[in-house]
């Protein structure tokens, strides 16, 4: 990553391929919690790490990262949760592979920080 400015729109186009794959789900009921919750979880990966960047303090840019990590890995929940039923595994994979590349940055991003993220 050549800088920050990478991250940003590499989480913005990730939030806007998650938005895609809510929509492509089936209008079922089945589906609509998960389309819900990917949804909210894609979308707040960036919005958190936007605030991370604007944080005053180091402690609130590491709350931030913090929670876009976590939402990283809900997203990667989801993912998994609705590949192969929903979604074929194989169209969905790169996805999967998008969301553990971001943990890994954003784990990264704190271990720079001086902490060590649980898993």
């Amino acid at each position: 990553m050549k800088n920050n400015r990478d991250l940003h729109y590499r989480l913005l186009r990730f939030a806007k391929k998650m938005l895609g794959i809510c929509k492509s789900l089936p209008k079922i009921p089945e589906c609509e919690a998960i389309r819900k919750q990917l949804a909210k979880s894609a979308t707040s990966v960036g919005a958190n790490y936007e605030k991370a960047d604007g944080a005053l303090t180091k402690k609130n840019f590491v709350n931030k990262i913090g929670i876009s990590r976590k939402e990283a890995k809900e997203v990667k929940f989801w993912l998994r949760t609705i590949a192969g039923v929903f979604i074929r595994q194989d169209e969905i994979v790169a996805d999967i592979r998008e969301a553990e590349e971001i943990i890994r940055i954003l784990s990264a991003i704190l271990i720079k920080c001086g902490v060590r993220p649980w898993r």
